[in-house]
């Protein structure tokens, strides 16, 4: 074990832990973090995903000592149930969420490309969001509420 300072979400920890575990493991099991979720554990499906420095990262396979000082934000991190970011007030404005499961994958990707690109278009955005996997078939809605969000961005 070794003796890790870790920012997530704005909130430095600090762990005791291997610095090959998983990111996602230390997310959920030492922060009790359920955003990030485990899904096929090989970077595949997305629904790990999280933002280190503004960058989209698959948190299952990121070993948690390759971290440093960067700054991880997850779903949570976002905004809190009282006062949802702008992203997450489109999704329930659009009732775009069904389990959930992907949801780190599809707000996190979404908000990461439109930070880097606030003019990104819906094609350009669905591309982004090919190697993000949802089998609720939600599809649609949750495509009209990451262009809702990307409309007041604008200017």
């Amino acid at each position: 074990m070794t003796k890790l300072s870790l920012n997530v979400n704005g909130n430095w920890h600090a762990l005791d832990v291997d610095p090959a575990t998983p990111l996602l493991f230390v997310l959920a099991d030492e922060l009790g973090l359920r955003g990030p979720k485990f899904g096929c554990g090989m970077a595949q499906c997305g629904s790990c995903t999280v933002i280190i420095d503004g960058k989209i990262v698959r948190s299952c396979v990121m070993p948690v000592g390759a971290v440093g000082r960067d700054q991880v934000l997850t779903l949570e991190g976002l905004g809190r149930p009282d006062n949802p970011h702008p992203i997450q007030q489109a999704f329930i404005d659009e009732n775009a969420t069904q389990c959930g499961f992907c949801l780190s994958g599809v707000v996190l990707t979404a908000k990461a490309v439109l930070d880097a690109k606030p003019e990104a278009s819906e094609q350009e955005m669905r591309e982004a969001l090919g190697g993000v996997l949802c089998r609720c078939f939600a599809h649609v809605r949750i495509m009209r509420a990451i262009m809702k969000y990307a409309r007041t961005r604008k200017p």
